[in-house]
């Protein structure tokens, strides 16, 4: 965009919060700051505190079962685990690593006050996670550095946490400069950056490359960035589709025209769990139906909390070969109250072959929307998958 005396240059902020979950945890327990954490499993490994005051912590080589790890600490990473890992195999690598228990309410607070203090600085923003965000800081006075210092201030004036904040001329430019400095950073880019800092780096980094299309760009030789922008547009198209080939020239170039989206409806709420050993649904009948039980009233909680009705229910199942299947039905009148929830999943769970045990139990609410709402031609409803 061209800047002008009444409309300047874009400027949007990446802002990401370093090692979030973890951090909120290091906020309760200060003194395992600069010590290999992870966060994983159940309440059963909350810290226990001694007559003397002193916390005593449960181990990573303490668990048991197939979760995987929520977040680590830098530490625990350089001993080579990260975030989605099973947690049995983060303990063979890192034993003694400190495990503390999912802490979710703890990380809505501190997600919610790290939002309102980018807000502080820039109203126009976009809510991507728990944990990031873009801002649009095109009008914000200063320099880009300063406006990142500005941001980063804000956040640890709220939190008491770090945050690595990029600058760019778009929201791609921005994502892939705020994991430049990680952690505690700031990056500045603009478009003569790009063949200099962007060009090197994986094709991986950029959002939108995934395993399947990464590995068929390996397969053609195209390692990084760079790679990629030294193709002909054509050729592109040729060996990845019109659509997708076009966004590769796109994007290797740092060319990105998204706007920020200020305002979004969710598309579906759901719960989900991974048990702890396979249930089947005979000889473990109570304890898989106390789990559903559960499942529909946090997805009723949820919907009731943020205001929508649902008018699909669904569920998903995981077998014990890792066979997934969905099923769901829609009703005639929005509903978001737990009982109705589990008896329409509960109609939908009744057209699954349930001989193998179970691995993994959720429920889906879609077809969101507000109370009072017109359905007319089924314009709120949205197609149902797990993903």
């Amino acid at each position: 965009m061209q800047a002008t005396p009444d409309r300047p240059a874009r400027r949007i902020a990446h802002i990401d919060m370093d090692a979030f979950f973890a951090s909120c945890e290091l906020s309760r327990f200060p003194e395992l700051r600069g010590s290999p954490m992870v966060v994983a499993g159940r309440a059963a490994y909350a810290p226990r505190r001694q007559a003397d005051g002193a916390w005593v912590f449960s181990r990573l080589r303490d668990y048991v079962g197939r979760g995987v790890l929520t977040t680590a600490t830098y530490e625990a990473r350089a001993l080579g685990v990260h975030s989605g890992m099973p947690a049995m195999k983060a303990a063979r690598l890192a034993p003694d690593a400190v495990l503390l228990p999912v802490h979710f309410e703890l990380y809505r607070s501190y997600s919610q006050q790290f939002k309102d203090a980018v807000r502080g600085v820039s109203a126009v923003i976009e809510d991507i996670g728990i944990d990031e965000v873009y801002a649009d800081v095109s009008a914000v006075d200063g320099a880009a550095d300063a406006v990142a210092r500005r941001l980063k201030s804000a956040v640890a004036d709220a939190t008491g946490l770090t945050c690595s904040v990029g600058i760019a001329p778009n929201k791609l430019l921005a994502k892939l400069a705020s994991d430049m400095d990680k952690p505690d950073g700031v990056t500045i880019l603009d478009m003569a950056d790009v063949p200099r800092r962007v060009w090197p780096m994986a094709a991986s980094k950029i959002n939108g490359i995934g395993p399947k299309a990464n590995a068929k760009l390996a397969s053609l030789g195209l390692t990084t960035i760079g790679d990629i922008a030294a193709r002909d547009p054509g050729w592109l198209v040729e060996h990845f589709g019109r659509s997708y080939g076009s966004w590769l020239h796109r994007v290797s170039r740092g060319v990105d025209e998204r706007a920020l989206v200020t305002q979004s409806e969710p598309v579906s709420m759901s719960r989900e769990t991974t048990f702890e050993r396979d249930l089947h649904a005979v000889r473990d009948r109570d304890a898989l139906g106390a789990v559903f039980t559960r499942l529909c009233e946090q997805v009723a909680a949820d919907l009731q909390r943020k205001g929508y009705q649902c008018r699909r229910v669904g569920i998903k199942l995981r077998f014990d070969d890792f066979t997934t299947v969905t099923r769901d039905r829609t009703v005639v009148e929005p509903v978001a109250d737990a009982r109705t929830l589990r008896r329409v999943a509960g109609e939908c769970l009744k057209r699954v072959d349930l001989a193998r045990p179970i691995r993994l139990l959720g429920v889906k609410a879609a077809a969101l929307q507000r109370p009072g709402a017109v359905s007319g031609d089924d314009r709120c409803q949205f197609e149902l998958s797990f993903d």
